[in-house]
């Protein structure tokens, strides 16, 4: 199913469309204020499996990483200091991951990494989807198999080739070519491990 939102003023009839498909354990494609992403409640252990086998994760041995809708209930996801938050607060929401170490909230199937990366895009959709769903949304971006290509920016052609595999794509607009900027703040050392789209300041 594709289904057109808005980023400027989200249909909260389709939001909600959204909302009961994430809450049965499906899985959805959406945009972010970088790459298009594939994703499912995060909290839903056997939606966070299937994506994993999907995409040929071992999430016993890959980040993983989740979207917040803003850092007030990021304790419950990660252990976050204070720098690494006063960090994430003046850059967030924005095309940034940042990878802190994982919280006693999240299933085990996250636990065994240690470590998780969180996101707070500078994206309507995805963080109205996140707000009403009351969980955060396991986040992977969709990647293209052409070697020039990195990243499919058509929503209506990752509709084409993802439709039998994922319950709903949404088309948003264009999508972006180039992925977040990936922040280590696993200590107070802060380390840039991928440059993307965003510019740190620290």
């Amino acid at each position: 199913m594709l289904v057109k939102i808005y980023p400027e003023n989200p249909n909260l009839r389709e939001i909600d469309k959204v909302i009961e498909i994430l809450r049965d354990g499906g899985l959805i494609i959406y945009p972010t204020d970088t790459v298009y992403a594939m994703g499912c409640d995060a909290l839903n252990v056997r939606a966070v499996e299937k994506i994993c086998r999907m995409k040929g994760i071992n999430p016993q041995k890959s980040n993983l990483s989740i979207i917040c809708y803003d850092l007030s209930n990021l304790s419950e996801y990660a252990k976050v200091s204070n720098a690494a938050f006063k960090l994430m607060k003046r850059h967030l929401p924005g095309p940034f991951t940042f990878i802190l170490p994982t919280s006693s909230e999240l299933p085990k199937i996250y636990k065994n990494r240690k470590e998780v990366g969180i996101r707070v895009p500078d994206n309507n959709i995805i963080r109205e989807l996140v707000k009403l769903l009351g969980n955060p949304i396991l986040t992977t971006s969709v990647h293209d198999d052409d070697d020039v290509i990195e990243y499919t920016t058509d929503p209506e052609l990752i509709h084409e080739k993802y439709e039998s595999e994922v319950d709903v794509v949404i088309d948003g607009g264009y999508g972006e070519t180039v992925a977040s900027t990936v922040v280590d703040c696993t200590t107070d050392a802060f380390e840039i491990i991928r440059q993307g789209k965003g510019e740190l300041s620290l």
